[in-house]
């Protein structure tokens, strides 16, 4: 899948907040490399997963999860021979004690989560090492229990520190004139007693060590040499029964290494899984319907990053239509919407529950593709519409019915007129291969396009015009306004801009924006158009040359839908070129002449009236035309006449 779209719809700050619940290094890992999955059976598996971990939750029940610390150093050593010392061995101990009670807790837990409590069945308490390590490690030393040697020479070395305490304590008052204190000490391993430096001499023994100032020296005393020496040979043997008692259980370990590593992928998994229920519960997240077709059905949706404060979307895709535009203001909630839908779809396929309602219904997508943010790179000299450009091109070869594509602010970083043309085109393109797609937007004709085309839908997003804010809930069946004077004004625009712009709308925009404005403003449009099309014709000597003209001439028809370039809007083709290609084309009503080469197909005739016999009739003439016509047909009515709309030059 576009790894890309993840960071655009913030799948990975989900995914951050799902790493924070994992409580070992082994269930981290598994969260981390988690992906979303494209097979129906695996997500719905992980979704029951999911769903019998969030029950336990529910039931208050405390999971007996194990952070499993050192076991994996530990078993990375497992099979090269190595002993392990005591602290390593303990871990292993404790750790086989989690697992004894994760086998036991979810044994009891077959009723409520009886899928994951099967997989405790793929654990194995190992009881031979446990017990054995139990028995010869505590602590983190080895007990005197963990061979018969080793308990035979610790009694010995117990008797000969018996014997050297009793002998330091007779020269202790032997020697007590030459003493720095009257203390027994250790240095070295030995046991020596502390003398003035000064009076060294009244003290025969070994020096084993100094005080800082020089005047303290510490002193094995003679009478207990032999003894001392004694002691060492004793601690020796100790020291090399010890290696032998950790030889042999790191063998017995090493004998289990197939369980051992069983039960970290085991726990691992309990980990994972209990993560994503954690994660859920964060933020009230259910389990929803799985489709087994692309479709995409949320009731009450909230973003799972927004907490509280994200208004609860209702969207549906994939039924009734495959595209929806939504419209509406800036800050109104549009690409929050789109980011809600993508996340959704990722969140499911991840086997993450989600904050919806009952009814919300989500079906598997191959590819989930979003066009969120400018998307500008020094780095790769991408401008806004350019990396635009560059997601739309995946777009167009990535899709496909089990396609999801979310586009925000369609004709976006270029010119209106152009960026229109492309977005309609490529909502065409994605309509006839079947994708779903969510795009917003801000311009008119995409809503007229919506309005009008099979497989499309219109959306909006609510706005309280009478407090001028944002309601943040999407209202499927109707196209929105921007509101952007109204929006404008409350953060204090000056009166005089907000007037000036309104009265430059209406003289110049009204036509652009398919709103319906005077007559003489669209007569004004078309004199400026003819005025630059006789001069263009002049310059190119179109009309010294009729045969070039004809020979180019492009193949309108009556009642072709064409977009006409000067007045930047559509209108009906009413009579074909002529020779020198000026077509009359009608618009509102009215009947205007444009060189061919000023416009272009925009809905063919075929399309919009699939019936050859539709009287075209309709369309050009005015309903009292078209009944004086019908009665003129059967007789004669002195005085009666038909009035045609006159020819704009």
């Amino acid at each position: 899948m576009n790894k890309a779209t993840w960071g655009r719809l913030e799948y990975d700050k989900v995914k951050d907040r799902l790493l924070s619940f994992t409580v070992s290094p082994a269930g981290r890992l598994l969260a981390e490399r988690h992906e979303p999955s494209t097979n129906l059976r695996q997500v719905a598996a992980w979704q029951q997963e999911t769903a019998e971990a969030d029950d336990l939750l529910g039931s208050g029940a405390s999971i007996p999860l194990s952070a499993m610390e050192g076991i994996d150093p530990f078993l990375m050593l497992l099979g090269k021979g190595r002993i392990y010392h005591e602290q390593e061995l303990e871990l292993v101990s404790v750790w086989l004690t989690s697992v004894v009670q994760m086998k036991k807790y979810m044994n009891s837990k077959r009723e409520i989560a009886p899928t994951i409590a099967a997989y405790a069945e793929s654990m194995y308490d190992c009881p031979e090492l446990r017990e054995e390590l139990n028995r010869s490690i505590r602590y983190g030393l080895i007990t005197d229990q963990a061979s018969a040697d080793l308990a035979f020479i610790r009694r010995h070395i117990y008797a000969s520190e018996d014997k050297i305490q009793k002998k330091m304590e007779l020269a202790l008052s032997k020697y007590r004139s030459a003493l720095q204190e009257p203390v027994i000490s250790k240095r070295h391993g030995r046991f020596v007693i502390s003398v003035k430096r000064e009076l060294r001499k009244q003290v025969p023994g070994t020096v084993w060590d100094e005080s800082a100032s020089g005047q303290t020296l510490f002193v094995e005393p003679l009478d207990v040499a032999d003894l001392q020496a004694e002691l060492q040979q004793w601690k020796m043997e100790e020291e090399r029964e010890r290696t032998v008692v950790l030889a042999r259980l790191s063998e017995l370990a090493e004998s289990f290494s197939h369980e051992l590593f069983q039960n970290v992928e085991a726990m691992a998994s309990f980990d994972f899984i209990t993560a994503r229920a954690k994660l859920s519960r964060s933020f009230e997240g259910k389990k929803i319907k799985l489709s087994t077709m692309p479709v995409i059905r949320l009731v009450a949706a909230r973003h799972p990053l927004l907490g509280n404060n994200g208004v609860p979307l209702h969207a549906e895709l994939g039924f009734g239509w495959r595209q929806l535009i939504i419209t509406g203001p800036n800050t109104g909630g549009k690409t929050i919407t789109l980011k809600t839908i993508g996340l959704f779809v990722l969140m499911v396929q991840s086997g993450l529950l989600v904050p919806a309602e009952e009814g919300s219904e989500i079906g598997i997508f191959q590819q989930v593709i979003a066009d969120v943010g400018d998307g500008q790179s020094l780095e790769q000299s991408l401008s806004t519409f350019s990396s635009h450009i560059t997601v739309l091109k995946e777009m167009l070869q990535q899709a496909s019915p089990h396609t999801l594509l979310l586009l925000d602010e369609l004709a976006a970083g270029t010119d209106p007129t152009e960026g229109i043309a492309l977005s309609i085109a490529l909502l065409e393109q994605l309509l006839k291969r079947g994708a779903l797609a969510v795009a917003t937007t801000h311009f008119n004709e995409i809503k007229a396009f919506a309005a009008r085309t099979e497989g499309c839908q219109n959306g909006k997003m609510a706005f309280d015009i009478d407090t001028l804010k944002p309601l943040y809930r999407l209202e499927i069946g109707e196209a929105g306004d921007s509101h952007a004077f109204a929006i404008a004004r409350r953060y204090g625009l000056p009166e005089e801009v907000m007037l000036r712009a309104e009265k430059w709308l209406e003289r110049k925009e009204g036509i652009r924006t398919g709103e319906l404005g005077p007559v003489e403003q669209v007569q004004t449009s078309v004199k400026r158009a003819r005025a630059e099309t006789a001069v263009q014709s002049k310059a190119a000597g179109e009309e010294s040359v009729p045969k070039q003209v004809k020979a180019n001439l492009k193949a309108f028809v009556k009642g072709d839908a064409v977009w006409i370039y000067p007045l930047k809007r559509m209108g009906v083709v009413y009579r074909p070129a002529d020779e020198r290609g000026n077509v009359i084309v009608q618009v509102q009503g009215q009947r205007f002449t444009f060189n061919h080469k000023r416009m272009k197909l925009y809905i063919p005739k075929a399309e919009l009236y699939p019936d050859d016999q539709y009287d075209l009739d309709i369309v050009f003439e005015t309903k009292e035309n078209r009944k004086v016509r019908k009665l003129l047909n059967r007789k004669h009515v002195e005085g009666l006449t038909i009035e045609t709309p006159e020819e704009k030059l």
